[in-house]
């Protein structure tokens, strides 16, 4: 044993006693055995189940050449396609090798093939004879049954064997053949299990495994738009499987679901399929189906949907055990109408057809099966012995395949001769090496060492027998390179199998191919939810990736992601899709709006500060703008109360001096009140200095004012930067002014009405704070309302025009009216002594005292007559307080 080896002790000890059993089952009974000739020439004895067939470099071979058994036998009826057809297109390239002058020159392969009955326990049993030449035997403490000691043979030695066909025979014998390094090549076996490098690494494959079949399988599935599907298996290493790698890739994609993952038994009770095709029909919207099933579990599946009335509901999509064959379909053509299948892509050898119909029975009986496939395959009987003895019919020996019976070439007898094949140039290349190109096999390759043929076979790159590239990857697969199929009923009502597309590592669909059982040319739906509308956001539901429920992208969220709504930046509002933002439109005051025109309409009947500032305050912001805002908002107001209140003070200051003395108080002079206004009005004039200092004018767009529940109605406004802070501190001084006039105009109501220019002045502040108190609670009142910009602005200007109007009607207008309809009292008048106003304030204030304790009208009667005895009688004219130079 080599180096290394000591785990296989054990292993080779307990094949060696199967092989002592076996060999006195096999040569103890030599004298009941017949004889037959290999290649009519040579006669060898025949084994129950094997063929053989000496060379200098012996290949085993696992068939299914029987189907399994039933009722304890372990072989049934005859496979005649993928048993005979496969097991003859190894003999078939075997030949061909032998006669090629440039593939292994002078070297002639032989071959031991052996029956699997379709039974991966069997099939362990049955490639115990390819390890026989590997173990030394030793039979001195082994006896047969009647004492003999047994016949031990010496076995062919067995460099590589080509098989099996079912995944779960490849894997039981592949256990075996790694201990003993044998490599091992199949032609159908697809299990994913078997890519596993670590546990199969002595197994090689010329067709791609199920894992590259399931992601054609998932591809088919997305490009059909369909995200929510059911699986169905057989149970078994395919079927089990082929659908774990389908679920596994559909996971690690993404893009598809699961909605149920059914198991057809190995034995299926009465009624098994009727319950499966019920429960498929659970999840109604999923109606693809993935099918990894043998032909015979596809056909009583689509059976039972025709028995429950479900033809037309479920989408197939069949693995290649479906393929294209006919006999799952039989009977059942509107039912698999539609079914998309996959299978490797294939060729048909032209040359083994040729080859396979000259075979008969005289030239064929290397094959120990192929009299019983001529019985089966004509329907005759060979003399006493046949394998058919009801049959009426005997046969002759002249019948002729694919004349006188039907004939069609079995999809994987390409890969059978490309198995071979690899192995041949595998032996090729390691002979050109070792054996320097001499030709015949030279003493390095007497005991070819199993892992360095292993790595020759991994390096092979020849163009098979379909003319495609033979190659493997590092775990010994294949590349994927699939046929795509569609099963459909054309008008003449007969079924067929159309090529749509293939897949090589991508697929490639014809969509205009497709053809359904409906009479829409668009694919019918397979998906948990339907798509959610422009605006709307998935909400998965959990665990279940594929269905979810659409919500709609709220206010001012837009739909950021197939599964997320996000906030647009608060300048901006959902598009009308609800698929992006759009900036918020912006909106000012239009000249042509009502709230602008009354206003507007005030101020043109007097031009004046007061009433200029309406103009700024509806014009369009812009930095001028907000500029003359700033400046003429308080000014004008600043400019009016100024003066009155210097006025006021005045007058106030000139009666309360006379009550102390005769002297005249200070700064009463015209210069000194135009300082004094003028200095009031710096105050103003000093604070929007300050304001454009610390704060430079500029515009914003307030977002928040008109930012409604629905954003289509949303808008920005085009601001000045005046807060309302900075609004009351520039009114704020003038309405200061304007308070303390009012004060004054109160303490001067009293004088005489010789001096009766206080009393307008009154009148006036006392209509102008009225207005004001008016304006507090609406211009603040309305700061949450959608129309704040217009109400506000509207209240402010109108407020400022009324304020000048109220001072022009009762201070100015009386004046314009004297000097136009009464020009005769409009003279000049001598001027008065501060001693009579002295005096005029003396009585003003005696009347005041006299006025709490005398009746109405009696103190004034009285002191009428004290002046008029005091003062001679004099011609009544208006004096203004301005005429007395002091």
């Amino acid at each position: 044993m080599a180096k290394g080896s000591k785990p296989l002790i054990f292993s080779s000890h307990c094949l060696l006693f199967l092989l002592m059993l076996k060999s006195c089952w096999m040569f103890g009974s030599t004298s009941q055995k017949s004889t037959v000739l290999v290649d009519s020439q040579q006669p060898l004895q025949e084994f129950a189940h094997s063929i053989r067939i000496d060379g200098d470099i012996i290949l085993g071979g696992l068939f299914p050449v029987h189907a399994r058994g039933e009722r304890g036998a372990p072989c049934g009826e005859l496979k005649k396609e993928k048993g005979i057809h496969r097991l003859e297109a190894m003999l078939f390239a075997i030949d061909l090798i032998n006669k090629d002058q440039e593939l292994l020159p002078n070297i002639t392969l032989g071959a031991r093939i052996l029956d699997t009955c379709s039974r991966d326990t069997y099939a362990l049993e049955q490639s115990l004879t390819f390890v026989q030449a590997l173990i030394e035997r030793d039979g001195s403490d082994v006896r047969c049954a009647n004492g003999d000691p047994p016949i031990l043979a010496k076995p062919d030695k067995v460099v590589a064997v080509i098989g099996a066909s079912a995944s779960s025979v490849s894997i039981m014998v592949a256990n075996i053949l790694r201990l003993f390094k044998i490599p091992q090549v199949s032609y159908a076996s697809t299990a994913p299990e078997l890519s596993d490098n670590t546990r199969y690494d002595f197994f090689s494959r010329v067709v791609p495994p199920d894992s590259y079949q399931a992601q054609a399988m998932l591809d088919i599935v997305m490009a059909m738009g369909w995200n929510y599907v059911s699986t169905l298996a057989s149970e078994g290493n395919y079927g089990e499987s082929g659908v774990e790698a389908f679920v596994q890739i559909s996971r690690e994609s993404g893009g598809v679901c699961i909605a149920q993952s059914l198991k057809i038994p190995r034995e299926p009770r009465p009624g098994e399929f009727d319950k499966i095709v019920l429960r498929l029909v659970e999840t109604p919207n999923a109606r693809a189906v993935i099918m990894f099933a043998n032909e015979d579990d596809i056909r009583r599946v689509l059976d039972a949907a025709k028995r429950n009335n479900l033809t037309g509901h479920f989408l197939w999509v069949g693995s290649d055990s479906w393929g294209s064959k006919i006999s799952p379909v039989v009977q059942q053509e509107h039912v698999a109408e539609g079914a998309v299948t996959i299978l490797p892509k294939r060729t048909s050898v032209d040359a083994f057809d040729r080859y396979f119909k000259s075979r008969s029975l005289s030239n064929n009986r290397r094959n120990v099966w192929f009299a019983e496939f001529w019985e089966e395959n004509f329907g005759c009987k060979l003399g006493m012995h046949g394998k058919r003895p009801g049959s009426p019919k005997k046969c002759t020996g002249l019948e002729k395949v694919g004349r006188d019976s039907t004939y069609e070439q079995e999809g994987k007898v390409q890969f059978v001769m490309d198995a071979v094949y690899a192995v041949a140039h595998a032996l090729h290349h390691m002979h050109r090496e070792l054996c320097a190109g001499n030709p015949g096999l030279c003493p390095r390759m007497a005991n070819i060492d199993g892992k360095d043929l292993l790595a020759y076979v991994r390096s092979v790159n020849f163009n098979g027998s379909a003319g495609t590239p033979v190659i493997f990857n590092e775990n010994g697969d294949a590349p994927g390179r699939y046929d795509i199929f569609q099963y459909q009923i054309n008008n003449r009502s007969t079924a067929e199998y159309k090529v749509i597309g293939q897949w090589t590592n991508q697929l490639h669909l014809y969509m205009e191919a497709l053809q359904w059982n409906t009479d829409s040319t668009s694919v019918p739906s397979s998906v948990c939810s339907l798509p959610c509308t422009t605006g709307e956001r998935k909400k998965v539901v959990k665990g279940v990736p594929c269905c979810w429920h659409c919500e709609r992208c709220e206010g001012y969220h837009f739909q950021a992601t197939e599964f997320t709504c996000e906030l647009c930046p608060y300048e901006m509002r959902p598009d009308q899709n609800r698929t992006g933002c759009q900036p918020i439109p912006i909106i000012k005051l239009e000249w042509h709006s009502p709230w602008a025109l009354v206003p507007v309409f005030i101020s043109v009947l007097g031009i004046f500060l007061c009433y200029i500032v309406t103009f700024p305050m509806i014009a369009a912001p812009d930095i001028v703008v907000c500029s003359f805002r700033r400046i003429f908002l308080g000014l004008g107001m600043c400019f009016s109360y100024a003066a009155l209140l210097t006025k006021t003070n005045r007058i106030h200051r000139i009666f309360e001096q006379g009550k102390k003395a005769v002297t005249a108080p200070r700064f009463i002079s015209p210069a000194s009140q135009l300082v004094i206004t003028f200095s009031l009005i710096c105050v103003q004039l000093l604070g929007v200095f300050m304001w454009f200092t610390v704060d430079p004018p500029h515009t914003f767009i307030d977002y928040g004012e008109q930012r409604t529940q629905d954003p289509e109605n949303a808008r920005g406004v085009l601001k000045c930067d005046i807060s309302d802070l900075s609004l009351i501190c520039s009114l704020g001084y003038s309405i200061l002014l304007m308070v303390t006039c009012t004060v004054y105009a109160i303490k001067t109501r009293g004088v005489p009405e010789t001096f009766n220019e206080a009393k307008p002045i009154g009148f006036t502040m006392y209509t102008t704070c009225i207005i004001w108190l008016a304006f507090i609670p609406i211009f603040f009142g309305t700061a949450q309302s959608a129309e704040r910009m217009y109400i506000q602005t509207a209240t402010l200007t109108v407020s400022l025009s009324l304020s000048a109007s109220v001072s022009l009607g009762m201070l100015y207008m009386p004046k314009v009216y004297m000097i136009i309809f009464h020009p005769e009292q409009n003279v000049p008048k001598h001027k008065r002594s501060f001693k009579a106003i002295v005096t005029a304030a003396t009585m003003t204030s005696k009347l005041s005292q006299l006025a709490a304790e005398r009746p109405n009208g009696e103190v004034k009667t009285e002191l009428c007559e004290g002046v008029e005895a005091a003062v001679p009688p004099a011609k009544t004219t208006y004096v203004s307080y301005t005429n007395h130079a002091m």
